[in-house]
């Protein structure tokens, strides 16, 4: 209801099962499918899986009331765009489709904080429990897990400048694009451009995995 009263996005369809909700995206292919996790039949993690993998424009929100550890890594590491919690402001939540819609990424704050607190907690990305699809959340897809994670994201982070470097620690604190330029004193222009470099470098499909490679890699100071 609330996207629906928005002047600049459209609801072109709902769906109430998971496997409905894979239908529908085949079906009308939406810029954006804002997805729950606990639904009868195929659930969000899932359905979030099928959609991605079928290699079409449409990109996931997931929205719910659980934000577990599990559920989170396993719906980023499904190919979610954005993990978002309902207890959030509702112009956040529409921020966030507006967000995703234009090709970034985004997780609630309160997630990337927890992503921060299990590494200062000493729990290595391994440790976080598996996906649906084998692979276990503190790896990118195609990338080991556990001990083995830190090495290869270190090795990776070798082909990078020392200011993508910077750019990525930022990224990995949670900092937006206008955050990020405001930091530097860049352009938001010059930070999009930095933004796309990264991506093609470290081989990452957008900002979420950018933010779990920095975490691999050491880059995020946690204070205390």
């Amino acid at each position: 209801m609330v996207i629906a009263e928005t002047t600049d996005i459209e609801v072109v369809g709902e769906a109430g099962t998971g496997a409905e909700a894979v239908r529908l995206a085949a079906e009308l292919c939406p810029d954006v499918v804002v997805m729950d996790i606990r639904m009868p039949g195929t659930d969000g993690i899932e359905a979030t899986r099928l959609v991605t993998a079928a290699g079409g424009p449409t990109r996931v929100v997931v929205l719910t009331t659980f934000d577990e550890d599990e559920h989170v890594y396993a719906a980023l590491h499904a190919g979610a765009s954005g993990f978002l919690v309902k207890d959030m402001a509702l112009d956040d939540i529409l921020g966030a489709v507006r967000v995703v819609a234009a090709g970034d990424a985004l997780i609630a704050p309160s997630v990337t904080r927890r992503l921060i607190g299990a590494f200062a907690a000493g729990r290595p990305p391994g440790s976080w429990g598996g996906s649906r699809d084998g692979r276990l959340p503190g790896a990118l897809p195609g990338r080991p897990a556990g001990p083995g994670a830190r090495n290869e994201a270190v090795r990776r982070l070798a082909a990078i400048t020392d200011r993508e470097r910077e750019i990525l620690t930022l990224v990995g604190r949670g900092l937006s694009n206008t955050e990020i330029a405001a930091e530097l004193v860049l352009s938001i222009a010059t930070v999009k451009t930095y933004m796309t470099r990264l991506l093609a470098k470290l081989d990452a499909r957008d900002r979420v995995q950018l933010v779990i490679l920095a975490y691999e890699a050491g880059l995020v100071s946690v204070p205390g």
